[in-house]
């Protein structure tokens, strides 16, 4: 019997996971001040004294687009998913404004076309919206629609690279759901929902929680982590009715709580962040069955203390690997050796904020930008293509309650 079950309902708050921000007001809403007054700074035009030639005014060598996910409904929080501009080469991020209208926007993913971003609304009574974007970025973005997810606390989502099905998984009722993407990027009504029902939730675990959906390099199977059953599902989406069949189920040992999967480019192995053991693990993946082979935990280097590691990068060419660590603050970087099949740890770097919640390159890859939650910041960073090393590219980004970041 398949371990999902199809809902068309939720089951839990979706609230949970929250658990994790503390006092943010405080913190929160120092920043929001602090967010604000270098909003005007940035503004401000130069000035010379009389007599004297004004320096030119700092022009990005190419401003590219970049998207800020928050929580709207949290004291100091932001008020929908935040505008910005990045310079690829130095690093320097500049505030343009705010898409209000899209509630708890706490991920972004963007479709294959670039014409449109999609957000979570990580509410009680979960959804997901579309929002068109203009191709040169000349106008602002446009809210299209909103459709429920049928699950509680949608905490993440991505699009399948056919550009088709739009996949979201559910953390607070432990489950996926798919839905069309219309030719305009706007969602169709939710085709399929799966609650994760099997295994036995983990210790400490009162439910399912699914964390991350995504599709593998293959194309041909979607990968879902749940945190709260240890386990991380393959199913095979059908590409004309948007349904998923689970075919295979990877295992961790109990309570190490699984939250985020990438790819090596080559697909044939896979790291995973464990959030609650502070540990990562090689896996290995069969493209033609789709099954996932956890290996040995290993160390992220971060010590005793507290610390959740959050979200694993890999660098394009697939040498170095990136773990975000919440609680010790800092990135831990990897050598990847033996083809994929294995991470050498190296060092651990400090993120300059407070419990980095997701990380991101940008399309370059020359350049790492770390979301910190409880500091309400964005770090950047120029990433060493030869050896890997991270240099702090100038002083964090002030941003309200800063949960995710999309450069472009």
């Amino acid at each position: 019997m398949s371990s999902g079950a199809r809902s068309a309902g939720h089951a839990g708050s979706g609230l949970g996971r929250r658990r994790f921000i503390g006092a943010l007001a405080a913190v929160a809403a120092g920043a929001t001040t602090t967010s604000a007054a270098a909003r005007t700074t940035a503004a401000a035009p130069d000035v010379a004294p009389a007599g004297r030639t004004a320096a030119p005014p700092h022009r990005p060598r190419r401003a590219r687009q970049l998207f800020l996910g928050t929580y709207t409904s949290q004291a100091g929080g932001g008020k929908g998913i935040g505008l910005a501009t990045y310079d690829d080469v130095t690093g320097r991020i500049t505030g343009t404004g705010t898409l209000t209208g899209v509630p708890d926007p706490s991920y972004l993913a963007l479709h294959p076309s670039g014409r449109t971003l999609y957000a979570v609304d990580e509410r009680a009574e979960g959804a997901v919206t579309a929002v068109a974007l203009a191709a040169d970025g000349g106008r602002p973005p446009k809210v299209l629609n909103t459709r429920a997810t049928g699950g509680g606390g949608p905490c993440h989502l991505s699009v399948h690279p056919g550009g088709r099905w739009l996949l979201s998984a559910n953390y607070g009722s432990g489950s996926v759901s798919v839905h069309p993407v219309e030719p305009s990027g706007a969602l169709g009504e939710r085709t399929d929902l799966v609650t994760h029902s099997t295994p036995a939730p983990g210790p400490g675990q009162d439910g399912p929680h699914a964390h991350q959906i995504s599709t593998a390099p293959d194309g041909r199977h979607v990968l879902a982590v749940d945190l709260g059953t240890d386990t991380v599902y393959t199913y095979r989406l059908d590409l004309d009715a948007g349904r998923l069949s689970e075919v295979s189920q990877a295992r961790l040992r109990p309570g190490a709580g699984p939250r985020h999967l990438t790819f090596h480019p080559e697909g044939r192995f896979a790291y995973l962040a464990d959030e609650l053991d502070k540990t990562v693990v090689v896996c290995a993946y069969d493209p033609a069955t789709g099954r996932l082979t956890p290996g040995e935990p290993q160390s992220t280097g971060t010590g005793e203390g507290t610390s959740y590691p959050a979200q694993i990068l890999v660098t394009p060419e697939g040498r170095f690997a990136f773990l975000a660590n919440r609680g010790h603050n800092s990135i831990t970087r990897y050598a990847i050796e033996g083809g994929g099949a294995r991470l050498r740890l190296l060092d651990t770097v400090d993120v300059g904020g407070d419990f980095p919640r997701q990380l991101a390159f940008s399309p370059s890859g020359r350049l790492l930008f770390a979301a910190n939650q409880k500091s309400s910041s964005v770090t950047v960073f120029q990433v060493d293509g030869t050896t890997g090393e991270l240099r702090r590219a100038g002083d964090p980004f002030p941003a309200p309650i800063a949960v995710c970041v999309l450069p472009l």
